[in-house]
């Protein structure tokens, strides 16, 4: 819940700054459980901004604040954590590490400039870890690695570095070496490479400064003359490896100056141990993302248009120019109401302005396009859920603002003047359907509230009424992802049920045959009378409906002809074996009988559905089930269990090929039943260790096996 009003622990005020050069905006990411959250808590608290770090198991850390996060002791959505170090205005952006929560992730990724994996000593790190690090390396994000939980009885700083130059390959190199204390296992402080010193933790923060011991500098001189190597390569001084060769001893200031300028390229990755425990190695922690990473001076800023699509010059981090401004993420908090957070491109964002929001290309995941012009209330420095008021935010900065009537996660904040469109980033499709239904009929208003607020912070969330199966159904991006949605959903005070999702079915006739339709009432006064005789023959796939006329001698009057077709087509909608449409067929009227006084249109379209329904008992109506071609995006290692997998489903693979956008990894492409697709998103993720994607579309419809079809009919004439 957002609290305006500071939380206990939370000591002074929001850190504000005039001056983009001034914020340095860093995600953290890493694998679920590498020590994401506990880090953000310990530097938050050996930053002076909170008095006490909080417990993830205990759900008192600034970050995990969301009730489902508490409760399952990991990170399910992203949280902004600023703290002055330095006086630099340092915006620590939280995310989750399980793959459900994708959506989170690429929020913090468009709100940073630098990225900082988080890697435990002890567990090493999953595939998306390692595919996130290619992401970042295709757009030149500058990166640097914080080996966690050295504290561990298992923890081995060694083994996690070699892991990490493996996956993530040249330029990763230690900055300092952790150092055992008197005891030999617990570790006490941190030897730095480049300055040659030590730094003692064992009296806490901050670290007393000391010359190594001399056991201590072999390992130091190792490890110092592979990362000054390491430096020097890519300095622009191209004198400074023949110098370094020929035995001259570099200044110490010159490397500092040239290692900061190659991580603010993205060019080196410097690893840093850390202890959030102990507090070992947070002191260097924060200097590196400080002197280091680049402030949003030194970051490429996405493109802009006009409203229109009408195209834009580049943008540039002046607080002084156009305000362009970026809602990165979006929730609604039934005390506080919307709450908005926002990376500030360009311009200056500030109380009481008249600010235009637009939303748009999102039609498809249930965001209609939309522009709205708005009165911005206050802004807030964002500290977890607690809300923090600030003058301004300035290009560069991330802030929070609420009560927003329209914003929504992706929407571009601009002047009322000279409305703009940020181009949009990378959402993942979500693909696994959950169908909800309301217990009662009081629940549906409420369901109906609380999905609107859900859908309008999470684009990775789709919400699908369907008409034909007549469910309410929400796309997640796996079961995790579902959860939390449903636990959101009745924290809101919906009482609703899951039941199983129903693909969208097709029927049509294999044979040709003949229908007899008689409708003859007599109840007094006028009655009821219309006969018709039709036959229905099977169309090629996709050939959709033909009606056709071939009465003679006006057995049919030529009035009620379009009522025979009206009742066909009636009882092709209703269907006829399983309730779902009926589709590629022709049928043909050639014989019928009419009543001078009790034929009518109604009559006749009872008759032309009593004929189809006729013809059905003969002409074997089978069932057609949706095919999707679907391409799977995996690593090389498991093409073949994944192909193998698709066999299984009744997939047909229609063939392989490497990747073009990453080495080692092929696209799949198959055509599979989407009713064997329900839970292909868990159950890929599963077979591939999270690294598995695949997207679909739909291809056509094929008759579904006779068993499966059965099993179908069953089903309906249990629900009807």
């Amino acid at each position: 819940m957002a609290q305006k009003n500071q939380e206990k622990g939370v000591t002074g005020g929001a850190p504000v700054v005039t001056e983009p050069g001034r914020v340095r905006n860093v995600v953290l990411v890493g694998h679920s459980g590498a020590g994401k959250t506990t880090l953000v808590e310990a530097l938050l608290a050996a930053s002076g901004t909170i008095g006490r770090a909080g417990s993830v198991t205990e759900g008192t850390t600034v970050c995990d604040h969301d009730p489902a996060a508490v409760r399952q002791q990991r990170s399910v959505s992203l949280a902004c954590a600023p703290l002055l170090h330095r006086d630099v205005k340092v915006n620590l952006l939280d995310t989750p590490g399980y793959g459900d929560f994708v959506g989170e992730l690429r929020a913090g990724l468009r709100a940073a400039d630098a990225a900082l994996f988080v890697v435990s000593a002890v567990d090493g790190m999953d595939a998306a870890t390692a595919a996130l690090w290619e992401e970042c390396a295709a757009v030149d994000m500058p990166r640097a690695v914080a080996v966690t939980r050295l504290d561990h009885p298992r923890a081995d700083f060694d083994e996690a570095v070699a892991l990490c130059q493996r996956v993530f390959g040249d330029n990763v190199l230690p900055l300092y070496l952790p150092m055992l204390g008197d005891d030999g296992e617990s570790v006490a402080g941190l030897m730095g490479l480049i300055t040659r010193r030590v730094f003692d933790y064992s009296q806490g923060l901050p670290a007393a400064v000391r010359e190594p011991d001399p056991e201590h500098l072999p390992a130091i001189l190792e490890s110092r003359n592979e990362l000054i190597e390491g430096i020097i390569a890519e300095s622009e001084d191209e004198t400074l490896m023949d110098r370094y060769l020929g035995g001259e001893e570099i200044d110490t200031e010159v490397l500092i100056t040239d290692l900061e300028t190659a991580v603010a390229r993205g060019h080196f990755y410097p690893v840093v141990p850390v202890c959030a425990e102990t507090g070992v190695g947070l002191d260097a922690l924060l200097d590196g993302l400080v002197a280091a990473f680049p402030s949003p001076l030194e970051h490429e800023l996405p493109a802009v248009t006009g409203v229109d699509g009408s195209p834009r010059p580049p943008l540039a981090c002046d607080p002084d120019g156009p305000l362009v401004a970026e809602v990165v993420k979006t929730t609604v908090d039934r005390h506080v109401g919307r709450v908005s957070l926002v990376r500030v491109f360009s311009g200056t964002l500030r109380p009481d302005q008249v600010v235009h929001v637009s939303g748009h290309g999102m039609a498809e995941r249930g965001h209609p396009d939309h522009d709205a012009d708005e009165r911005v209330g206050h802004i807030y420095s964002p500290l977890g859920a607690t809300l923090r008021e600030v003058p301004t935010a300035v290009a560069g900065d991330i802030c929070a603002i609420t009560k927003s009537g329209s914003a929504e996660t992706g929407d571009t904040i601009s002047a009322k003047e000279d409305p703009l469109l940020v181009a949009p980033w990378e959402m993942p499709e979500p693909l696994l359907p959950v169908a909800i239904v309301a217990k009662s009929r009081a629940d549906e208003d409420a369901l109906a509230r609380n999905l609107a607020r859900l859908v309008a912070g999470d684009p990775t969330l789709r919400l699908d009424r369907n008409p034909e199966t007549h469910q309410l159904v929400l796309w997640c991006m796996g079961e995790a992802h579902a959860d939390v949605v449903l636990d959101r959903l009745r924290a809101g005070g919906v009482e609703l049920e899951t039941e199983p999702v129903r693909v969208a079915l097709r029927e049509t006739f294999t044979v040709a045959a003949k229908g007899h339709g008689r409708h003859v009432k007599q109840s007094g006064g006028h009655g009821q009378y219309a006969v018709c005789d039709i036959d229905v023959t099977p169309l090629p796939r996709g050939a959709g409906f033909e009606f056709v006329d071939k009465v003679v001698g006006g057995a049919v009057p030529h009035n009620y002809i379009p009522s025979v077709e009206k009742g066909v087509r009636a009882q092709m909608e209703r269907g006829l074996v399983g309730g779902y449409p009926v589709v590629d067929l022709r049928v043909t009227l050639f014989d019928g009988k009419a009543h001078s006084v009790d034929s009518s249109d109604a009559a006749f379209q009872t008759a032309g559905a009593l004929a189809l329904r006729d013809a059905a008992e003969k002409g074997q109506p089978t069932l057609l089930e949706p095919v999707d071609e679907i391409t799977v995006r995996v690593p090389d290692t498991s093409v073949g269990a994944v192909m193998g997998d698709l066999s299984g489903r009744r997939g047909r693979v229609l063939g392989t090929e490497p990747d073009p956008e990453a080495e080692g990894r092929t696209l799949v492409r198959a055509e599979v039943p989407a009713t064997e697709l329900l839970r292909y998103a868990v159950e890929l993720r599963s077979m591939t260790a999270g690294t598995g994607t695949f997207r679909r579309e739909f291809a056509r419809y094929e008759p579904m096996p006779a068993h499966l079809a059965e099993q179908v009919r069953k089903e309906a004439g249990a629900r009807s």
